[in-house]
């Protein structure tokens, strides 16, 4: 009896995963590409544990350097990226405990200040709507925005660090419960817990908004 042909189409040779199995095969520049691909993101989340901003790029080259050492132990169980977050945030806190810091910075500002995954059509697409808007309307956004980065600096870090994976980074429950190696059920508590938290802080200031006319 024939077996029924896989239709599965294989990954792309510039897949995660198949940058992960070029690297174990030998391939220098299948590394290096990987760490193009996540530099900026992992030095955005190890800019929100550490306070010195000089040490968040020795942080993120030595995570790159414990992910390429125990690049044989990914199974592909989950996606990469997750995988290297886990080993990014083990790396910030080990050098924090390291040095006795103590790690209650969040720099929310990196998103806007360095997210060089936002495509230059929608900065474009932004800026126009800025000039329509009132010059009422746009000090309003910038003081909740400021609120909302206030709020955020006051959280703890387990708080803090769970909602910035969720809303800045994208990730899924599953996935930041693997990057933070805690449980999801914990995941889900801390995003509600960060977001009551910051709504109290920001929902006077919208009520304020609200009744005013422009």
């Amino acid at each position: 009896m024939t077996q029924p042909e896989d239709h599965t189409a294989p990954p792309p040779p510039d897949s995660d995963v198949m940058l992960v199995q070029r690297t174990l095969a030998g391939e220098q520049r299948a590394f290096e590409l990987l760490v193009i691909k996540y530099q900026r993101r992992v030095e955005r989340l190890i800019g929100r544990m550490v306070r010195d901003v000089d040490l968040v790029q020795d942080i993120a080259q030595e995570t790159f350097i414990r992910a390429y050492r125990a690049l044989a132990q990914f199974r592909g169980d989950a996606q990469f990226y997750t995988w290297l977050y886990r080993i990014a945030v083990n790396t910030a806190k080990k050098q924090l405990l390291e040095l006795k810091r103590d790690p209650l910075i969040f720099q929310s500002q990196m998103k806007s200040a360095e997210d060089d995954e936002t495509s230059s059509s929608e900065h474009e697409l932004n800026s126009n709507a800025v000039d329509h808007e009132t010059p009422e309307a746009v000090l309003a956004s910038k003081e909740i925005a400021e609120a909302v980065n206030a709020a955020m600096d006051a959280l703890p870090e387990e708080l803090r660090m769970a909602i910035s994976l969720r809303e800045m980074d994208g990730l899924s429950y599953e996935e930041i419960a693997l990057a933070l190696d805690c449980p999801i059920g914990t995941v889900r508590s801390r995003i509600f817990r960060a977001r009551e938290a910051i709504s109290g802080r920001i929902k006077p200031m919208l009520e304020r908004q609200s009744g005013k006319r422009w």
